[in-house]
Formats: structure tokens, sequence, C-alpha cells
């Protein structure tokens, strides 16, 4: 793995009726909620370390501090462009950016850590040995 500063992703949708405040319940106005715009900041995340990653790695979101500055109607086109600015080890911070047709929605930092799938869901899955 040799993820650098500087790797970059980007996700994009439409805004629909399934994804809206109102339809995701963080509010009662039909328009990009903000659960989605978090996913679609992370997808970009994640798309920017696709190419890096070896078999059998992934990775998972630790800590998002982002802001959503701007509503966005049903119909118009969304993105999130994501910027790895920092690398330690296995952990990775990102510069995140939300877009609509209109200009910036949304913006903070997002942190990333790369795991191995199968040690990860090995050790998720014992917790239920606890309960």
């Amino acid at each position: 793995m040799s993820i650098e500063v500087g790797a970059k992703g980007r996700a994009e949708t439409i805004v629909t009726e399934q994804n809206t405040a109102a339809a995701v319940g963080s509010g009662l106005v039909p328009v990009f909620a903000t659960p989605y715009m978090v996913a679609l900041m992370e997808n970009a995340a994640v798309n920017a370390l696709t190419p890096y990653m070896e078999e059998g790695q992934g990775s998972v979101g630790t800590h998002l501090d982002i802001s959503h500055d701007s509503a966005t109607p049903i119909g118009m086109k969304v993105w999130a462009e994501a910027e790895v600015t920092a690398v330690d080890g296995k952990a990775l911070t990102f510069s995140v950016t939300a877009y609509d047709e209109a200009g910036v929605i949304g913006k903070g930092t997002h942190n990333r850590f790369i795991i191995t799938v199968d040690r990860f869901l090995a050790k998720s899955e014992k917790k239920k040995e606890g309960r």
C-alpha cells in the first residue's frame, strides 16, 4: 500500500425523492439530505483509495467534521470530491467538498482507516458473544 497525499476520488448522484431530508427523516423538507451528503463524501474518499487497495483490504470511516451549507432541490446533480491530505500508516485524512450545479454545498475533513476485511469482520462478529 502506497497511498500518497494528493490522491483524489469523486462520487455523484441526482437528488431524488428518496434521498431527501423528508424521506430519510433528517428534516421535513424535500431537499438533499445531510446523511446522503455524508455518504457521498465517504464514497468519494473510498473511490480515492480503490486503486491502492490490495486484495482483502478495505477502509472504514472513523471521523467526519463537515458542514452542510446550501440546500439542493430534487432534480439537481450533486457530487463530492475527496483528496488525501495526510497519511499516517493506515490512518488517512481527507479534505472533502460537496457540490451541486450551483456551487459548493458542504465541506470539511474525513478520516478513514485501512483494514483487512476478514479480520475486521471477525472482530465485529465477536461482539455478539458478549451480549
